[in-house]
């Protein structure tokens, strides 16, 4: 049983639900209806009340995702997780998913992380991959709005909130060209490509950085 955090339409989830096959399950997890209030924009009055429904919705909507398999699928929102959900999961995938938790004045950092370790079975694991802030910026701009997250930030958030760091932080996302100073948003980058669509020698500079350094961090809920 998989947690994946913010799986949006479904681009891991289509990956992991035949992976996990007829006798896994696919649980998505995403921001309460208070957190996406925030975002302003887009997250009108019609999105939000349709927010309320996610869970169903995004469920229903994954069960094309199966590849022919019987695999489970279930949702909810941080916040709002069904007691029958505690202690089943035996791990948590979020994929570029924490910066916006800590944004907002950072007030849903802690109960989404909560949650998580909520859901997970003693010994279960969080994987995580996440745009790296470099350690040197200042922390007001590595707190989520810019995309970026400092990896001591996340180790020491997840320490706090009794998980373990498993091993030492993997490379495998790195990307050693992404040096965002503090005037820079991770959305500069390819695939958004933000700040240089009507410019194309900007575009390519940004498109020979390619996509964000990221950090990629596994985390063990406590056997006991």
């Amino acid at each position: 049983t998989v947690v994946e955090v913010l799986p949006g339409g479904g681009w891991y989830s289509k990956i992991m639900l035949p992976y996990l096959g007829d006798d896994g399950t696919l649980i998505g997890a995403d921001y309460s209806v208070d957190m996406w209030s925030n975002f302003g924009g887009f997250a009108n009055d019609e999105f939000l009340e349709k927010r309320k429904t996610w869970a169903a919705t995004w469920s229903d909507d994954a069960l094309a995702w199966r590849g022919g398999t019987q695999a489970g699928v279930k949702g909810f929102a941080f916040g709002s997780m069904p007691s029958d959900m505690k202690g089943t999961a035996d791990a948590v995938v979020a994929v570029r998913a924490l910066h916006h938790l800590n944004r907002f004045g950072g007030g849903y950092w802690d109960p989404a992380i909560a949650d998580m370790k909520a859901i997970l079975k003693p010994g279960g694991i969080v994987g995580i991959v996440q745009h790296r802030a470099p350690e040197t910026n200042p922390d007001t701009w590595a707190n989520g709005d810019n995309g970026y997250l400092k990896q001591s930030f996340v180790i020491e958030k997840f320490e706090a909130a009794g998980f373990e760091l498993v091993g030492e932080p993997g490379e495998f996302n790195a990307n050693e060209k992404d040096t965002p100073t503090a005037e820079d948003m991770v959305w500069r980058l390819p695939p958004t490509l933000g700040t240089s669509r009507e410019d194309p020698e900007l575009k390519a500079k940004m498109e020979a950085i390619g996509e964000s350094d990221r950090m990629t961090l596994v985390f063990r809920k406590p056997a006991n």
